[in-house]
């Protein structure tokens, strides 16, 4: 997804001279063109998150579109004051492009990791949020939605699924339609989930935008099912308050999530996958599980 972002943002200077980038010291090589190009535009901070944050405010202030682009962890959990009270507050539009989020960098040790992103940045009001699953669904919610003054955040995994999203920015994607239950995807999940699924009578939905949520999709898919199974790459709670409240009857949750614990076993992503049961083969498992509940 990173050379996607890089080739999508290069396509987009061409066109708006209001875009401006600001690198945090990460994936300064991919834009090496972009710099030599537009070295008043396409500029390196370093490693000043919070400071490279409020200079974004100050662009977005003067009518510039800013783009940011650093890693999880220090995009968000260490800028996180300057995004609420610089961009939120200010209701100013701004791009905020991540790597590494969840345990991506997972051979840099806990540090390095960010399950909590999505979570934290749903607490700032009006923040939109974008977890495409492959590069191509990001070329298109990035171009849909880049200049449609809102801060946007989106997350870029290191894998990426072998389907496409049919879904635009802010809409759901109804991959299949059954009557036992509703599975829910966010992001790069779903490859987890597509070798088993057809095998069994229930809905499946795939999510690439967190806010604006499309709960309209849900409403409909779901109001004569009580089960619900959500499958996301992050802390619990990303969408879980949209769904309860989108039932007007009992409805029977399950998550399986990045579990609420620091992750603190070496090894890369797909070990921790292996050991915190994102598998096929265990989420398998899980819905014939729940299925089978009352």
């Amino acid at each position: 997804m990173r050379k996607e972002f890089a080739k999508t943002v290069e396509f987009l200077f061409e066109k708006n001279s209001k875009l401006i980038l600001l690198l945090g010291d990460i994936g300064v090589f991919s834009f090496r063109n972009l710099i030599k190009k537009f070295p008043q535009k396409a500029l390196n901070i370093g490693i000043l998150e919070q400071s490279t944050i409020s200079f974004a405010a100050g662009l977005a202030r003067q009518g510039f579109i800013p783009i940011v682009h650093t890693i999880a962890p220090f995009i968000v959990a260490r800028a996180f004051e300057q995004l609420k009270v610089d961009f939120g507050y200010q209701k100013l539009p701004g791009n905020f492009v991540s790597v590494g989020g969840s345990y991506d960098y997972a051979a840099l040790g806990c540090t390095h990791h960010s399950p909590e992103d999505v979570n934290l940045l749903k607490n700032i009001p009006g923040m939109q949020i974008a977890v495409p699953g492959n590069s191509s669904e990001f070329k298109k919610l990035f171009i849909k939605s880049y200049n449609n003054k809102f801060a946007t955040y989106y997350r870029l995994g290191s894998e990426e699924n072998l389907y496409t999203s049919k879904s635009s920015f802010g809409k759901a994607d109804v991959i299949q339609k059954g009557n036992l239950a509703t599975v829910i995807t966010i992001g790069p999940v779903l490859n987890f989930v597509m070798p088993f699924i057809k095998k069994y009578d229930v809905n499946l939905i795939y999510y690439t935008t967190i806010r604006p949520f499309d709960k309209k999709t849900l409403n409909k898919l779901t109001n004569k099912k009580n089960k619900i199974l959500i499958i996301e790459p992050f802390y619990f709670g990303s969408i879980i308050k949209e769904v309860i409240e989108s039932n007007n009857k009992k409805i029977l949750i399950k998550n399986i999530n990045i579990p609420d614990k620091f992750l603190d076993k070496y090894g890369n992503k797909k070990n921790h996958d292996k050991n915190l049961g994102f598998t096929s083969k265990n989420i398998e498992k899980n819905l014939i599980k729940f299925l089978k509940q009352e």
